[in-house]
């Protein structure tokens, strides 16, 4: 299951909105045939492991991160194709949370004479599904919440010479998430102050999409991360798109909250419709106020700098004193040294 496991992490970020899974075929105790899920429209892990396996197959075992499909979707369901191989025993690490399946893969193989274990590696096989059981039962991405701040707390310098808080490590360490997620996330002020690329500088990696958070519509058309692949969502009329459309970016209209601002169950509601499993906010402070405050945060990740402003834009900013009873408090789950800095790891609870 460690290979199978590995095999999955393969494809991890690239498969929306099918979840990353891999299988391995293992025959007299010899593993004959390995397969990943690469992408949505593609054969799925077992039907590669199976292929690999040719003959061998027949009477073999089959280790498989998540519990095989048993539905037509773009591609026939799993289970039929474990059936014919003539396979003998599927292992399998976790459920599938998708209604669609949700134990009748299992079903289906157990009637068809076919031995079927489950759990073996469940915590990393589940791990490998986080983002897709997110989508699955929220109907939205999973929210990373992603910063680099000064040991004061600050994510940028009141005179706004500060893009770089942290080092080069970390960011290369970003570019990696960026490679996995679905889409990033920023306010039109950071768009404005840093016209950032919002790519992913890593060889061989991907973009995700390029979500901006303008709901006054003042992002710059000629702005660098605007263009084919980027996301708008506004509060503006439609009348009043022209020049971003015709820079490349798609445009979402939304109705303000109560509070006036972006809603944000509308806008992941929207972003999930899309088929996107995971979306990582980069800023800046209004972004992170408003979305901590909706509660809709799933992980955290700061890169602490050792320096110290003594002023700039805080990380989180309510516009009201804050008092420790009201605090949000985080559950670390990592801790680790990057370059020069700090990464904090964690999600909201306790």
């Amino acid at each position: 299951m460690n290979e199978a496991v590995a095999l999955a992490r393969q494809a991890l970020g690239r498969t929306a909105p099918n979840p990353s899974v891999g299988a391995v075929v293992v025959k007299d105790g010899n593993v004959v045939g390995r397969g990943f899920h690469p992408g949505a429209g593609m054969p799925h892990a077992e039907v590669y492991a199976l292929r690999e396996a040719g003959e061998k197959a027949r009477g073999a075992d089959i280790y498989v991160t998540l519990e095989p499909c048993n539905h037509y979707g773009r591609t026939p369901p799993c289970t039929e194709a474990i059936i014919r191989a003539g396979v003998a025993r599927v292992v399998a690490g976790t459920l599938d949370p998708n209604p669609l399946v949700a134990g009748k893969g299992i079903e289906r193989l157990r009637a068809a004479g076919i031995r079927v274990d489950t759990g073996l590696g469940e915590e990393e096989c589940k791990d490998l599904i986080l983002w897709y059981g997110t989508w699955i039962e929220k109907k939205r991405p999973y929210v990373i919440l992603k910063a680099a701040i000064t040991l004061d707390g600050r994510i940028a310098s009141a005179t706004g010479d500060s893009r770089w808080i942290s080092s080069g490590e970390s960011r290369a360490h970003v570019h990696e998430l960026r490679n996995r997620v679905d889409g990033l996330m920023v306010g039109s002020g950071t768009v404005m102050s840093d016209n950032p690329m919002l790519t992913c500088r890593m060889e061989g990696g991907r973009d995700p999409v390029r979500i901006i958070l303008d709901p006054r519509l003042e992002t710059d058309p000629s702005s660098m991360c605007l263009g084919a692949g980027s996301l708008i969502f506004t509060l503006q009329p439609e009348e009043t798109w022209n020049e971003y459309v015709k820079a490349g970016a798609r445009l979402v209209s939304m109705q303000a909250d109560e509070a006036g601002l972006m809603p944000w169950p509308e806008v992941l509601g929207r972003l999930g419709a899309m088929g996107l499993h995971a979306v990582m906010a980069e800023g800046g402070s209004g972004v992170y106020s408003s979305l901590l405050r909706s509660g809709m945060v799933d992980k955290i990740l700061v890169f602490i700098a050792p320096r110290i402003l003594g002023g700039g834009v805080p990380l989180v900013d309510w516009g009201r004193p804050g008092r420790i009873a009201d605090a949000l408090r985080l559950v670390i789950t990592r801790t680790d040294m990057m370059g020069g800095d700090i990464l904090v790891e964690g999600v909201l609870g306790g």
